[in-house]
């Protein structure tokens, strides 16, 4: 008996697919030997009814039978992702438990970008003998006169220049005065220029750039060590951290490597795009999730060709396909806004050190504010540290006051307040600086993390207060568009005119400040000051942050009034002063980095008053002026404050002297999510090395309408909790209505 299937098994391979899909692994497909198909190449295949895009990731698993495979597509006309990119793949998600799929398709991003770039169109005059044959108007002899100079251009183009309708164009193409040519798509990003305008650094920021472009250099100079290193750059607010760096990505571009620059917030770095524009000639790629489709199409692709010499990015940069990556340079590295918490939960600072390492170059972490596991890291001898301790130009660090509340409470009315309504927040010492300020003509920030016009709304009849149906949050009344919002699911209503729990007219009251209402309070007390608000409400995408900057830096701003969004990076040399209104946001909730997050917080935000000729002053409001956030804020002493810090974890076993996962599950069914969570719970690894905490409602115990139970995991800093996590959760069967996500190293405990 003739097998009809041996010709084809001849000539067929089989390799391993990994799809951009939360599956287990990769699948086994066949692959036609012609296809020439090899590891990295993006491939299409079937799958079900559907076909998708997917990545050779090696050899056939072969733990399927050969009957049941599939024959894969056809190659996708795209770079094909480096070697070093898949096995920071699967390192990334071995380490955040999650499946391997989830996190290439954070490196893969969009199906369009395996489409070929459509060609330009254009129109060249054609050889035939024009005169015997067409008939010539004064518009197409304007066309063909156009194109006697040159050799084609775009149907656009051609009609402005000759100042004539498409139709015309149309007329000589069919005519056949005119024919078609394919013009290739121009580059898209310029090479930066090394060379085209070299800083005037100091004699410290020399030296700091000077063992930056060593660690960039280091196997050139012969060193016999791994080029792998990892340096904090570890400047006071307004050194120049920035010029710094640049220095480093200048000696990695001319080494030919590309270079990547990761920013918490991509919507914040107007000022830090000029400046290296102003430094290299040319501005670089940019990647976040406003830019739009054709834009992400075309930078991907320059990306993984090479053409894209440096990118800055928001932390999803760092899984694009760069195929000589020799530098990452992480950006306010202590910000908690690098903790992905939503899909794989990773922090992108700590995976850019992964991907260094993989990748055998140096990376940098830039910080007026170091974590506490960066500076562990530093005094363990793990990472180099290289310090700039006085600020650029003669410029001096600012003078910080703390009010204390307790003794300078802010008045009950102010000019325009009814006897006795309404609240205040703003103490008299920090109202008088902020008069004085304005007459100076000079420019002042009124700081407050909290969006809107008050944190809470409730009836001054029978207490009701204003909640979240979808999510065990209050919620925030925005005033300027009258409606009250949850911050975490997005859902918004009017504000009602009665309450919807005792029906009283005009009972609802306002609780508590946001920056709406801080802005009320300051039209109030200086209402001829020209003020404006930053916050993720009023500033959407970079080009309105670009606008509202450059307002700031024209003066035409007396007062800023923002969240944390006016704390990162922000140099405006007019503006000398710093009010917190409250420096005691953020101590309370039981987040084991809560003091640390605010020291830092509030120091980047000082830091931004006196960074030019001017001099500086920040004054704190708290009702907790002893505490030791505000006592190290005043005495300028990180290092006391950092110390205890440090003493405090390591005496619980915390991170960074211990290890730490979560285990949130969520669902709609409540009796769902407790039954798991109960099985969770009786069969939690119990061993010396481990301790299982929960499980326990989350501090928001519902949210989008699911309801969530934790358990945390705690063990020594040398115990691999991955296993021990995977091994508990094969244990459980997890219904479809259950979701289970896994947090390792997490930042958030709600």
């Amino acid at each position: 008996m003739v097998d009809i299937d041996a010709p084809l098994l001849t000539a067929r391979t089989r390799i391993s697919v990994m799809l951009p899909l939360p599956l287990g692994g990769a699948y086994d497909y066949w692959a036609p030997v012609e296809s020439a198909v090899a590891p990295g190449d993006f491939i299409t295949v079937p799958l079900g009814k559907r076909q998708l895009i997917g990545v050779v990731w090696g050899e056939g698993r072969g733990d399927v039978s050969a009957k049941k495979l599939r024959e894969i597509v056809g190659k996708c006309d795209a770079t094909p992702l480096p070697e070093v990119s898949r096995r920071f793949i699967n390192w990334v998600a071995d380490y955040t438990v999650s499946p391997p799929g989830a996190i290439l398709r954070m490196a893969m991003t969009a199906g369009g970008n395996f489409e070929p770039p459509k060609p330009i169109i254009a129109y060249a005059r054609s050889k035939n003998d024009i005169d015997a044959t067409v008939r010539l108007t004064p518009a197409r002899r304007r066309v063909l006169d156009v194109l006697a100079d040159l050799l084609s251009l775009p149907r656009a183009e051609l009609c402005q220049e000759a100042g004539v309708s498409s139709a015309v164009i149309k007329g000589l193409l069919d005519a056949g005065a005119l024919v078609q040519v394919e013009l290739p798509q121009p580059a898209t990003f310029a090479a930066p220029d090394t060379d085209h305008a070299k800083t005037e650094l100091t004699g410290d920021q020399l030296a700091a750039a000077n063992q930056l472009i060593s660690a960039v250099d280091s196997k050139d100079t012969g060193d016999s060590g791994s080029e792998f290193s990892v340096t904090l750059l570890d400047g006071v607010t307004g050194s120049g951290k920035t010029e710094v760096y640049f220095e480093a990505v200048a000696a990695a571009l001319a080494k030919g490597d590309q270079v990547l620059v990761l920013v918490p917030e991509i919507a914040l770095t107007a000022q830090w795009l000029r400046r290296f524009t102003d430094r290299f000639g040319v501005a670089p790629a940019v990647w976040h999730s406003d830019i739009g489709q054709a834009l992400r199409r075309r930078t991907w692709r320059a990306i993984a060709s090479g053409e894209a010499r440096v990118v800055v990015g928001a932390r999803s940069a760092l899984f694009l396909p760069y195929p000589t990556l020799g530098l990452i340079v992480v950006d306010e590295e202590h910000e908690a806004a690098f903790k992905q918490e939503d899909g794989a939960h990773y922090h992108a600072r700590d995976m850019a050190i992964v991907r260094a390492k993989l990748g055998d170059f140096p990376a940098i972490l830039a910080s007026a504010t170091p974590s506490l596991e960066t500076l562990t890291n530093v005094e363990r001898g793990r990472y180099d540290v290289v310090k700039l301790g006085s600020r650029y130009g003669g410029a001096t660090l600012p003078h910080i006051e703390i009010i204390d509340m307790r003794t300078d409470p802010p008045p009950r009315n102010l000019p325009g307040q009814a006897n006795g309504r309404g609240a205040n927040f703003l103490s008299p010492p920090l109202s008088q600086a902020l008069a004085a300020t304005v007459a100076a003509g000079e420019q002042a920030l009124l700081y407050l993390n909290r969006r809107g016009y008050a944190p809470l709304t409730l009836c001054r009849t029978c207490g009701h207060r204003m909640g979240c149906p979808n999510c065990d949050t209050w919620l925030v009344e925005h005033r300027f568009h009258r409606r009250l919002q949850c911050h975490h699911c997005g859902y918004s209503g009017p504000v009602p005119s009665t309450c919807p729990e005792c029906t009283t007219e005009d009972a609802l009251v306002t609780c508590g400040p946001g920056v709406e209402r801080i802005a009320d309070e300051v039209a109030r007390l200086l209402p001829d000051a020209r003020q404006t608000q930053m916050t993720s409400d009023t500033v959407r995408g970079p080009a309105a942050a670009a606008e509202l900057v450059s307002r700031i830096e024209d003066h035409e701003v007396d007062i800023l009034i923002g969240t944390q969004m006016v704390a990162k990076g922000h140099h405006f040399p007019r503006l000398t002063l710093v009010g917190i209104v409250d420096a005691d946001l953020g101590l309370s909730g039981g987040d084991l980095r809560a003091g640390e997050r605010t020291y830092q917080l509030l120091h980047q935000v000082a830091g931004r008053a006196g960074r030019g000729t001017l001099a500086g002053q920040v004054m704190l409001q708290t009702y907790m002026p002893e505490h030791p956030v505000m006592t190290a804020l005043l005495d300028g002493d990180r290092e006391a404050f950092m110390r205890a810090e440090s003493e405090a974890r390591r005496a619980g076993g915390w991170p960074p002297f211990g290890r730490l996962a979560a285990l949130i599950l969520s669902s709609r069914d409540p009796q769902a999510v407790d039954k798991i969570a109960a099985n969770l719970g009786r069969t939690a690894p119990r061993t010396n090395d481990i301790q299982v905490l929960g499980p326990a409602p989350a501090p928001f115990a519902v949210l989008r309408g699911r309801h969530r139970r934790r358990l945390l995991v705690k063990s020594g800093r040398a115990i691999n909790l991955q296993p021990a996590i995977r091994h508990w959760l094969g244990q459980i069967s997890v219904p479809g209505n259950v979701q289970v996500r896994i947090d390792i190293d997490p930042y958030s405990f709600l």
